[in-house]
């Protein structure tokens, strides 16, 4: 089974990029599912605030790479030639899972600033804010966690700065290429 994960600033199209996937037929595990559900465990309202401090708290008592060590044994339990796992904010995720799964593909999400923020205040998700400022502090948070050099370890890049037609189009061509891959 191949293995590739994907990885880009909050609100450049992971999500979507997920999305198409599935829809392609390849199964996604999700790491943002993981950090929900301990904010559900506890108790806790599903806001931004929760989901980062439950973050912070698994990785200071587990290690950076803490988020990616809840995915494996859900990318195990996948069947298919191809696996996605969507959500991936550090290096320590990504060397994790280079070591776990062989020939492991990073694929970087680009997108400005402007279109980032434009598409959080459109989606409307519980965890999501609305003004540049409150994007920026999430940034530097994911930052913190090392996502700028994840961002620096990706062995395919896209775009997303068009249309949603446009993204689509380049995501099939991107996984159909991946699939074909020996």
């Amino acid at each position: 089974m191949k293995v590739i994960g994907v990885v880009g600033m909050p609100a450049s199209g992971k999500g979507e990029f997920a999305r198409i996937a599935s829809e392609m037929g390849i199964p996604v595990v999700v790491m943002g599912d993981m950090i929900r559900n301990a904010v559900k465990a506890s108790g806790l309202e599903p806001t931004d605030t929760n989901f980062g401090a439950t973050a912070n708290r698994l990785r200071v008592e587990r290690g950076m790479d803490a988020i990616g060590q809840l995915c494996i044994p859900e990318v195990g339990r996948q069947t298919g030639p191809l696996v996605l796992i969507d959500g991936i904010r550090g290096d320590a995720e990504v060397k994790l899972f280079q070591k776990v799964f062989p020939g492991f593909t990073l694929v970087r999400i680009d997108s400005s600033f402007g279109n980032r923020l434009s598409r959080v205040v459109a989606r409307g998700r519980s965890d999501d804010f609305q003004t540049a400022g409150e994007l920026c502090t999430r940034d530097e948070r994911e930052l913190g966690w090392g996502l700028g050099r994840a961002l620096e370890l990706a062995d395919l890049r896209i775009e997303n700065n068009g249309t949603l037609d446009e993204f689509s189009v380049a995501v099939h061509k991107l996984l159909d290429g991946i699939r074909s891959d020996p």
